[in-house]
C-alpha cells in the first residue's frame, strides 16, 4: 500500500501519524500537486484532484474519511461511532474553511474583506473551534484516537499557517501540547 500526500497536508499527516501509532505497513510518497508529473498520478489515480489517496492492490481509495475506514477494516481496528464521526465531520468542516482562506490568500485575495465566501468561512472557523474547544475533553473525544490525531493535525497546521488565533482556546491548546510530545506527530512536522 502506498499513501500519497503532501508533507504539508493535515490530512495526510493525520493518516501518517495514525499509521505510526498502529505500526501499519503503508508507504508514504509525497507529491507536488502543481508539479506537471505528480499532478498526472493525481489526476490517474483521484477525480476530485485531491490528496491524501491510498493505492491498495491496484485500488485508489480517496479522501482521507474514506482511507481510514480502509485501514480499520483491512487491519481490524476500531471505527468511529456516530458522535465520533459528527466531531470529525466539524474538525474536517474547520480544516476545508482553512484551506479555502489559504488559497484565497496564495490567490491574491484579500480573505479578510466582507465578502459572503470569506465571511462565511471564518464565521465557521470561529464557530467550529470554540465548539472543538469544549468538545476535546469529553468520553466521546478522549476515547477516539482519530480523533485526537485529527484534531492535533489541524491545530499544528492553523500554527504552522498562521491562519487563526487559538490562543484563547485552552483545551485546545492543551490538546496541541499534548500531541506535539508524541514521536510520530515529531516525525511529520510539516516544518522538517
Amino acid at each position: 500500500m502506498i499513501l500519497y500526500g503532501s508533507d504539508t497536508s493535515p490530512y495526510v499527516r493525520r493518516l501518517r501519524i495514525y499509521c505510526g501509532i498502529h505500526n501499519l505497513t503503508v508507504d508514504y510518497k509525497a507529491i507536488d500537486i502543481f508539479n506537471t508529473q505528480d499532478r498526472e498520478i493525481l489526476i490517474k489515480h483521484n477525480p476530485a484532484r485531491k490528496i491524501p489517496f491510498l493505492i491498495s492492490a491496484d485500488q485508489p481509495i480517496c479522501d482521507s474519511n474514506v482511507i481510514v475506514r480502509y485501514l480499520q477494516d483491512k487491519f481490524s481496528l476500531p471505527h468511529l461511532n456516530w458522535q465520533q464521526e459528527n466531531l470529525l465531520t466539524t474538525i474536517n468542516a474547520c480544516n476545508d474553511s482553512l484551506v479555502e482562506i489559504l488559497l484565497g490568500q496564495r490567490s491574491g485575495f484579500d480573505t479578510q474583506a466582507d465578502v459572503l465566501f470569506f465571511n462565511l468561512q471564518r464565521e465557521r472557523i470561529t464557530e467550529t473551534l470554540a465548539y472543538l474547544d469544549k468538545q476535546c475533553a469529553t468520553d466521546v473525544f478522549l476515547n477516539c484516537e482519530y480523533l485526537q490525531i485529527s484534531l492535533y493535525c489541524l491545530l499544528d497546521w492553523i500554527r504552522f499557517r498562521d491562519l487563526a488565533d487559538i490562543s484563547h482556546l485552552h483545551g485546545l491548546i492543551s490538546h496541541l501540547e499534548t500531541w506535539q510530545q508524541n514521536k510520530f506527530a515529531q516525525e511529520t512536522d510539516p516544518r522538517s
